[in-house]
C-alpha cells in the first residue's frame, strides 16, 4: 500500500518482526500494527496466522509477550498482531478500561459517537487483510486466534465468515457476551440497546445457529479471575448441543494472563500450522 510506514523492523528467529502504520479508512485516523514473517517466507508463501488481543491491549502486547515468533518459525507461518482500536485525541474515548479505546470488541459500532471510527470487524476482516495479502508472501490460507476479547473476535470472526479461515482456536476468549458484563456494556454502547442485534456477537450462540466447519481448540485457566465474565460453560454446552468438533482445554492453576498465553502459544501454532499447510499452495 502506498501509505504504508515501516515503524521499525528486527530480525527475529531467522525471520523479521515488523511494525507498520497506514492511514486507516475503516478507523478514520492512523492504524499501527505488526507481522512476524518467518524464514520460509523468503523461498515462496507462507500460510497467515491472526491474533487478536484483549481489553486495553495493543499490537505491541501478544508480539513481545506471548512468544508466538520462534514457534512460528518453525512451523512457517506469518503471524499477524492488529491492533485493538482506533486511536488519537480526536477519537471517541471513555474513562473506564472496557469501552473505547484499546476496547473495540472487533465489530462496527452503529451509535455515536463510536459509529465513524470503531469499525474493527471492517478493518480486520477487509481492510487490514487486503494489506497484508498485498505485503506478505501467502498461501491465501488465513487462520485465526485470539485472547480475551480478541478470543471473543477471533470466534465470531471466523465462524461469519467461514470461507476466510482454514483454523481457529482462542485464549480465554469472552465466551457469551450477550450475558456478561464484558458485552452487554459495549453491545450497548457501541450498537444500542436492542439485544437482538447483538447476537450475531455471541460465540456461544453462534456456535449453535451456525458451528464450524472444522475443530476448534480452546485453552483457559483454570484459575483465571475472569471465568465469571469469560463463562466458557456456556460455550461447552453449545458445542456440546451442536455436536461440534473440538476442545475447550481447562489448564488447572493458570490464570488470565501472558504466562498462561506464552505457556500454550506453541499448542496453538501447531495446530494451527497442521490445518493451514494441509492442501497448501
Amino acid at each position: 500500500m502506498a501509505d504504508l510506514q515501516v515503524v521499525s523492523e528486527n530480525r527475529c528467529f531467522g525471520g523479521v518482526q515488523g511494525v507498520y502504520s497506514h492511514a486507516s479508512d475503516a478507523c478514520g485516523c492512523d492504524m499501527t500494527f505488526a507481522v512476524y514473517t518467518p524464514p520460509q517466507a523468503e523461498d515462496g508463501p507462507v500460510p497467515v496466522l491472526w491474533y487478536l488481543s484483549g481489553l486495553t491491549c495493543n499490537h505491541e502486547n501478544a508480539m513481545t509477550k506471548g512468544g508466538f515468533q520462534a514457534y512460528a518459525a518453525e512451523a512457517g507461518l506469518a503471524v499477524v498482531f492488529p491492533d485493538t482500536s482506533p486511536r488519537g485525541e480526536e477519537i471517541a474515548d471513555d474513562e473506564a478500561y472496557d469501552l473505547g479505546q484499546g476496547a473495540g470488541f472487533y465489530i462496527d459500532a452503529a451509535r455515536d459517537p463510536w459509529a465513524s471510527t470503531f469499525r474493527m470487524h471492517e478493518y480486520v476482516t477487509r481492510e487490514l487483510r487486503a494489506i497484508v495479502e498485498e505485503q506478505v508472501p501467502n498461501t491465501g490460507r488465513h487462520g485465526i486466534t485470539g485472547h480475551s476479547m480478541g478470543g471473543h473476535g477471533a470466534l465470531t470472526i471466523a465462524m461469519k465468515a467461514p470461507d476466510a479461515y482454514a483454523s481457529l482456536s482462542a485464549f480465554a476468549p469472552i465466551a457469551h457476551p450477550t450475558r456478561s458484563d464484558w458485552g452487554r456494556k459495549q453491545f450497548a454502547a457501541y450498537l444500542g440497546e436492542d439485544e437482538a442485534a447483538w447476537c450475531g456477537h455471541d460465540a456461544t450462540l453462534l456456535i449453535e445457529e451456525r458451528g464450524w466447519h472444522g475443530d476448534i481448540l480452546i485453552d483457559q485457566g483454570a484459575a483465571d479471575q475472569f471465568l465469571d465474565l469469560l463463562m466458557p460453560e456456556a460455550f461447552a454446552a453449545a458445542m456440546a448441543r451442536k455436536r461440534q468438533s473440538g476442545q475447550l482445554r481447562m489448564q488447572a492453576g493458570y490464570d488470565h494472563s501472558y504466562y498462561f498465553v506464552s505457556t500454550f502459544a506453541g499448542d496453538h501454532v501447531a495446530w494451527h500450522a497442521e490445518r493451514l499447510h494441509r492442501d497448501a499452495g
